[in-house]
């Protein structure tokens, strides 16, 4: 395992909302100076329940992995989507956004 790679004290961070399957979530990154994202943050509208940690859980798995060396774009890529190449969860949705069509 690599060492971790800590983000700034103060940075600044983007804040957004995304819906995906009927559901409202708020997702919050921050980015290295090089232009990566270092951390990612979700929640659901309905705080505490599944949906809200299930987001959570994986941006905190998401935030850990990238911040350990992991690729942001693979993991987008890896992530369920529909027929139409929709993200099936927060996770892919916020990347999506976040990421584009980088590769």
């Amino acid at each position: 395992m690599t060492a971790r790679q800590r983000l700034q004290n103060r940075r600044a961070s983007t804040t957004f909302d995304i819906e995906v399957g009927g559901l409202r979530y708020t997702a919050t990154a921050s980015q290295y100076e090089d232009g990566r994202i270092g951390e990612l943050f979700l929640a659901n509208h309905k705080s505490n329940s599944a949906a809200d940690t299930v987001a959570r859980d994986s941006a905190i798995a998401f935030s850990f992995a990238v911040q350990h060396g992991a690729d942001s774009h693979a993991i987008r890529i890896a992530l369920c989507r529909d027929s139409q190449g929709r993200a099936c969860g927060p996770l892919g949705a916020a990347l999506d956004l976040l990421l584009g069509n980088e590769s």
